[in-house]
């Protein structure tokens, strides 16, 4: 477990290091990537049976880290923030979250949490907020992603997404799922969002 664990942290750090990015630069100079293991039992979530096309939909330089986690995928511990009381049994059905490193997850480091999120086909993941500073670079693309009070905006893989800290933001799914890496910084790295949306879909 442990081996495969280092192979995943390799992935994602190579990955993170290919963008040529102020924001993401100095994101991965700021982490110490000497961390410790942290032996976790592996969890399975039904949002893992998209892993398989999103391994399909990522661009060349995201496909090794992608086809990775999906051969790996029963190896790890997924999570979700969420419950059916939130968001209803149907997004639990296809949203789930895998943390490679931070203060829950494969590796320990407290100063810094950061790891990929699944959402599946056709839902939204409704506005919300966090104090943590947070970094995503979609690795599938045509999800549409809205921030504060604009519009949803569709999103390619490999663009960075900025949110800085307690700003509202929302994804929406079309008829692929979505994969995307993310960071947490500068904030409380396990806190629940404050939700201020709905999952209804929206009109564009």
């Amino acid at each position: 477990m442990s081996t495969n664990s280092n192979e995943l942290l390799e992935h994602f750090r190579t990955y993170l290091e290919t963008f040529d990015d102020a924001l993401v630069g100095d994101a991965v100079t700021r982490i110490g990537w000497d961390m410790p293991v942290r032996p976790l039992e592996p969890h399975r979530l039904p949002c893992l049976r998209y892993l398989d096309r999103a391994a399909e939909l990522a661009p060349p330089d995201a496909r090794s880290l992608a086809r990775f986690l999906t051969a790996h995928r029963n190896e790890l511990r997924w999570g979700q923030t969420y419950s059916a009381a939130d968001f209803g049994a149907e997004f639990l059905a296809r949203y789930g979250w895998l943390e490679i490193f931070g203060t829950r997850g494969h590796f320990v480091n407290d100063e810094v949490a950061a790891g990929l999120l699944i959402l599946g086909p056709d839902i939204v993941y409704p506005d919300h907020h966090h104090v943590a500073e947070e970094i995503y670079i979609p690795l599938t693309g045509g999800t549409q992603w809205r921030m504060g009070e604009g519009e949803f905006r569709r999103r390619e893989a490999g663009e960075v997404i900025h949110h800085a800290s307690n700003v509202s933001h929302a994804m929406r799914t079309g008829k692929e799922p979505l994969l995307a890496l993310y960071i947490w910084r500068d904030g409380p790295l396990a806190a629940k969002s404050t939700i201020t949306g709905t999952t209804a879909q929206g009109k564009d």
